[in-house]
């Protein structure tokens, strides 16, 4: 299986990272967002996953460190 990491950077959640995510979930099944240090700063990891987690059309099953992994429902 082929896992797709798609990385948040500075400029956070954007509607594109949304779209990107939910592409690769359609096409694998499966996708890792990792947040980059620039983004940690600004951003808590909690709150992320669950912003993504009800923004997707896929659900959150790991959370390690800096790493979410999110499959397709």
């Amino acid at each position: 299986m082929d896992v797709v990491t798609i990385n948040v950077g500075k400029k956070g959640l954007t509607e594109n990272l949304i779209n990107e995510i939910n592409l690769q979930l359609e096409k694998r099944g499966v996708v890792k967002v990792r947040m980059l240090r620039n983004f940690r700063a600004g951003g808590d990891k909690k709150e992320l996953a669950r912003e993504i987690a009800s923004k997707v059309k896929g659900r959150l099953v790991d959370f390690r460190g800096f790493v979410l992994t999110f499959e397709r429902c």
